[in-house]
């Protein structure tokens, strides 16, 4: 099979290896793109697109359903290239993830995510508890110190619902999810980030209705 041009960018594309390795493994696949990747990842030719802006477009969507089926996620995790999407590292990165998700239950990627009018509520939240605490011990504390205990309040609140800030469930060392994420892009060379997620749990939203079925039935007898 004849190599083309365009075969061998294909090829470049997915791997970001050099054009001349690319077109060496092809010839040697027999213009086989998928065995051809094989080899370039053998030889550890495979180089991540290092452009500079490069936009990480490509990665997968992963669906996770917790033991017993009562939870389920659904991630979106990108990185630049194809061949990295594919990557048993990249593979265990977005598991762990989807288990995070699960297991922890963030409410957003990053604080970033969280808008103004969330922090806004969540800072009336935490005066408000204040305004009890100090009714409870008859002390009150002067304004600046009020400011500063919610400031810190609020930042231990966006660590705690941020997927990002939250410590990973499947590291040893207490890292976070985004120094896993860093990690990762260290070692495979390209950025990999979470985009989005969705996290559902059984009978989530509705209020489960509570039943004493010793008081059902007297009623029931008292009214036959």
């Amino acid at each position: 099979m004849a190599i083309t041009a365009q075969h061998v960018k294909s090829l470049r594309d997915r791997t970001g290896a050099g054009i001349g390795d690319c077109k060496s493994a092809l010839e040697e696949a027999g213009g086989d793109e998928e065995k051809a990747i094989e080899i370039i990842q053998k030889k550890g030719l495979a180089k991540v697109a290092k452009r500079a802006g490069a936009i990480a477009t490509e990665g997968v969507i992963h669906a996770y359903i917790h033991a017993g089926s009562r939870i389920g996620v659904l991630v979106e995790i990108n990185c630049q290239t194809d061949f990295v999407a594919r990557s048993p590292e990249f593979t265990e990165f977005v598991s762990g993830v989807g288990l995070q998700i699960a297991s922890m239950g963030p409410q957003i990627v990053r604080r970033t995510d969280v808008t103004d009018d969330a922090v806004s509520k969540q800072k009336v939240i935490f005066l408000g508890q204040m305004d009890e605490e100090e009714a409870t011990s008859g002390k009150k504390r002067p304004a600046e110190v009020r400011e500063k205990i919610v400031t810190g309040k609020i930042d231990k609140w966006l660590a705690e619902i941020s997927l990002d800030e939250q410590p990973a469930v499947v590291s040893d060392e207490g890292k976070s999810t985004a120094q896993l994420a860093e990690a990762l892009s260290a070692k495979l060379g390209e950025k990999i980030s979470v985009r989005r997620f969705v996290r559902y749990e059984l009978g989530e939203g509705f209020e489960k209705k509570k039943s004493d079925f010793a008081a059902e039935i007297a009623e029931t007898l008292k009214g036959s």
